[in-house]
């Protein structure tokens, strides 16, 4: 069955380009109505549902929104904490553009979210089945592909390549359950370059970004004095984000996934491709 909060739940923090405080307020909503951002700050402001068909940047981030000032950013780790939680429903409203980065992972969110209280609803929850292979790749290497399976799960296989040894190449290849995701995945911070930090502030982003909220490259050097939370952190986070890039599908996915050096573009592109045939799926109730 399809469940929401019992209760709403308010998480503050900075967003990661603005530096700006960030208060996200997440609050109960009726059976199929999916997840929904709402800007507090705009009177009136139109709700904008957390669907791929809704995604207008996908720059550093998955960004959705209905016109240029109504817009919100950087869903993408929330949404995969709400997949693994199995939250179908919630209203959230944020009062400026951007989700709170907090730690640059889905571990505070995940923390505070997991001692939520939730109610099952009276509907089945959206569940699709993908029936055919799907692919989407760019010309620079990076794919990602959708493919049937047997299992009732979702299962994904991702692979990164760095130049960087302290990177490399990474591998994540498992089921998605919680268990898996509150030990390896949600812990796993964002990372960059640093030359890519400096690009970024130079041109007046990333107001709030630092070492605490981020895993930064230097060539060979970890500039985070605490080291790597978790072995392959780059792909791992990888992998969560890709977890809530699909659930901006609007269903619980049964399939593999397999992703090589890929990121958010590729995961909107490849659910388009998705829904543009009926025959590529089967929705289950």
């Amino acid at each position: 069955m399809q469940y929401t909060l019992k209760n709403s739940i308010t998480i503050e923090g900075i967003g990661l380009h603005s530096g700006c405080e960030s208060v996200l307020t997440l609050q109960p909503a009726p059976e199929n109505y999916g997840i929904r951002f709402i800007r507090s700050d705009i009177e009136n402001a139109t709700p904008i549902r957390a669907l791929y068909s809704e995604v207008v940047d996908l720059r550093n981030c998955t960004c959705i929104g209905t016109s240029p000032e109504n817009i919100v950013s950087t869903i993408e780790h929330l949404m995969s904490v709400l997949y693994i939680l199995g939250i179908d429903n919630a209203k959230i409203s944020v009062n400026n553009p951007e989700v709170p980065i907090l730690d640059g992972s889905g571990k505070v969110f995940m923390e505070i979210l997991e001692k939520a209280e939730l109610i099952a609803q009276n509907a089945p929850r959206k569940v699709l089945k993908v029936k055919k292979e799907i692919t989407f790749a760019d010309d620079k290497g990076a794919s990602v592909t959708l493919l049937p399976t047997n299992e009732n799960k979702l299962h994904i296989c991702f692979d990164i390549d760095f130049p960087s040894k302290i990177v490399g190449h990474q591998n994540f290849d498992k089921d998605i359950d919680k268990s898996t995701f509150a030990a390896e995945i949600a812990p796993c911070r964002t990372f960059c370059e640093k030359y890519q930090v400096d690009y970024l502030k130079s041109i007046g982003l990333i107001k709030g970004g630092s070492l605490e909220n981020a895993v930064v490259l230097h060539g060979e050097t970890l500039l985070n004095p605490e080291g790597f939370r978790v072995k392959n952190e780059c792909v791992n986070h990888k992998v969560m984000d890709c977890i809530g890039d699909l659930y901006t599908s609007g269903y619980h996915i049964l399939a593999k996934v397999v992703a090589n050096k890929s990121g958010h573009y590729h995961n909107n592109e490849v659910l388009k491709k998705l829904f543009s045939d009926k025959d590529n799926y089967d929705i289950i109730d």
